[in-house]
């Protein structure tokens, strides 16, 4: 059996930046909260927490005078807030995720109604419509937009950082479609992360050419989903969080094995489920 690791895993420049703050923090103030998770990832928080990092869930719940805001970033109005309560905010935001922000706020300065495409519930896209001030709007599917009683003539569009370039595409062609009439002004922003481009286009190369593809990440990790997703389009495939989650069953006739993971996903856990798969 012939095991291949994915050419791009590990964390993510912007996981990777965001890890050494919070811990550089962490070890500096003896522990600091963060405003929910920093990363969608179980056993990079487990590790978190042993160095004295503690998971606030919403405002309320924070307890101290320092908070440490995840890198998928917060809205203005959720910034105002914080400090309106004498809470300092320490940013972990992701540079591709500030950008998608400043690219909301200047379509909503500029009188475009802005539409993300992305998940309306994910943190990163509330913090970006938050910048949007009251003049966005997420969907997956053009059929929100064009089921609105009333299209504006000037709609910008831009993305969830971590979502896929073909859908993404598809997405703004149809919009073109069936929202673009006389005298309208489309704008398009692409603003989906390289590093997630490459993730994304080293897993689906790879699961060409196994019988079987492990993804490894976090089950509310939104580009780890969008991997498994590409992947099983193509093989058999199975999202895992770790090597005790692989069944032995999975393996059986298999002759070639893929392993590719989540942007949030320590290098560590990869490694110990290629372990499993050689034993």
């Amino acid at each position: 059996m012939i095991i291949e690791k994915a050419d791009k895993v590990g964390f993510c420049f912007g996981v990777k930046r965001a890890l050494d703050i919070l811990e550089k923090v962490a070890r500096e103030r003896g522990g600091v909260e963060t405003l929910g998770a920093v990363v969608h990832n179980r056993q990079v928080l487990q590790k978190l927490s042993e160095i004295g990092v503690r998971v606030a869930k919403n405002v309320e719940d924070i307890r101290g005078d320092v908070v440490v805001t995840s890198s998928h970033g917060i809205s203005p109005q959720l910034e105002e807030e914080i400090k309106a309560r004498g809470i300092e905010i320490i940013s972990t935001t992701c540079p591709f995720v500030l950008r998608a922000q400043a690219a909301a706020r200047r379509l909503a300065e500029a009188g475009f109604l802005v539409i993300i495409f992305g998940d309306s519930q994910h943190p990163e896209v509330k913090g970006i419509l938050g910048w949007a001030k009251g003049k966005g709007i997420a969907a997956l599917e053009e059929s929100v937009i064009t089921g609105l009683p009333r299209i504006p003539r000037r709609i910008g569009i831009l993305s969830q950082t971590t979502q896929v370039p073909d859908q993404f595409t598809d997405f703004v062609k149809n919009l073109i479609d069936n929202a673009f009439t006389r005298d309208s002004e489309m704008r398009i922003i692409d603003t989906i992360c390289h590093d997630i481009r490459q993730r994304q286009a080293a897993a689906i190369a790879l699961a060409g050419q196994v019988d079987l593809m492990l993804v490894v990440g976090g089950h509310h990790s939104a580009n780890t989903n969008r991997l498994a997703e590409l992947c099983s389009r193509i093989t058999e495939t199975h999202l895992i969080e770790t090597a005790a989650d692989i069944h032995p069953s999975w393996t059986e006739g298999k002759n070639r094995i893929g392993v590719t993971a989540g942007a949030s996903t320590a290098e560590q856990t990869v490694d110990e489920v290629l372990m499993a798969l050689h034993v």
